[in-house]
Parts: structure tokens; sequence; C-alpha cells
């Protein structure tokens, strides 16, 4: 099934259809998670778990920008995320998340993944909210978060194989709870 949202190409499930809800009036998507599920290829070697299912499109040719402003539902539990993700296939894919510690906190995460994951946190957010940022340019890509949707803060730079051009971006979530995200500025 595929989703319209004002403002956005049109959006397609990654893997199996989840709950997706479109209110243009307030420029809001509603995704709702199913029990247990991420995207992580684990860096010990575990099996890699793609259960999550993003809302995503075909990324266009050369350079681009996607943000949102990203609450996640509560009561919220360890790694309920809501996310902006790209996507090239199993082993080549990234996500910059607002997810929830085993420590009890909400924090910008960020995971790229080359055949593994690279699994890195961020700051601690205490805000219900926070506005994410994903940018290619050329071969690299920027991570970047804002708590006010103005000042951007670096998260991390990287580069996907450029032989992975044709990629799709777009929004998930992973956990046991909601997660609510809200089309960019």
């Amino acid at each position: 099934m595929t989703h319209a949202m004002a403002g956005l190409p049109a959006l397609q499930w990654t893997g199996d259809e989840a709950v997706a809800r479109v209110d243009d009036d307030h420029a809001a998507l509603t995704l709702v998670a199913a029990t247990g599920v991420d995207w992580t290829n684990d860096a010990g070697g575990g099996p890699q778990q793609h259960a999550a299912s993003a809302l995503a499109f075909a990324a266009p040719e050369g350079d681009f920008v996607l943000q949102a402003r990203v609450t996640v539902a509560g009561p919220r539990t360890t790694f309920d995320a809501g996310a902006l993700v790209l996507w090239a296939d199993r082993d080549h894919w990234a996500k910059l998340c607002f997810e929830y510690s085993p420590q009890g906190d909400a924090m910008v995460v960020s995971v790229v993944t080359d055949a593994y994951s690279d699994d890195s946190n961020g700051p601690i957010v205490t805000d219900a909210s926070v506005f994410l940022r994903l940018a290619r340019v050329g071969d690299a890509v920027a991570f970047h978060f804002s708590l006010d949707g103005e000042r951007w803060d670096f998260v991390r730079v990287f580069r996907l194989p450029s032989r992975l051009r044709a990629v799709a971006g777009g929004v998930l979530v992973a956990g046991a709870d909601g997660g609510r995200v809200h089309r960019g500025l």
C-alpha cells in the first residue's frame, strides 16, 4: 500500500505493512511498531533483524535532505524508537533514532551498517520530541539533531558504498510502542 503525505514523494513499506496514519491538517505521520521489532546487523555476529518496517520513498538522484520532528509515544520501553532511515539492502543501511535506552533515557542514537551495525549513542534528550535530519551530499551522508528545529548539532558523517546510490529514505519505528513522526519544517 502506498501512503501520501504533503511535501514527500509517495511512501511505501520496506517490509511487511504496519499501522500508519497520515494527518495532513497537522503534517503528522503516526506509525505504530509491533512488539520487539528493529533493524540491526549484530556486530557480535548474531542474526540480523529487519522485522521493523519503514515507510520510505526512492531517494532522489543527487543531494537531498530529509528532516522531521520525532516524538515516541509513551509509556516508553527499552529500544522504542522513531527514526529517519536510508536503506540500500540488508547489509547497507543507516538510521538516526530518537531511542529509549536500557538506562531509561531518551537519546539520539545513530546506526550505520556496512555488513555489521556500528551503533553509537549520542546526547540524552529531556524534551518529548527532537528534530532529526539526514542529508546526502555527493556520496557522503550527514546526521544532525536539533531541539528547536533551528540550531542543528552534528551527530556523524559517513559513506555508504558508492555503488549503492539507489537507496530508499524514510521513517521507521521500532520497539514495543508507537512512534509519531512529524514532517520536517
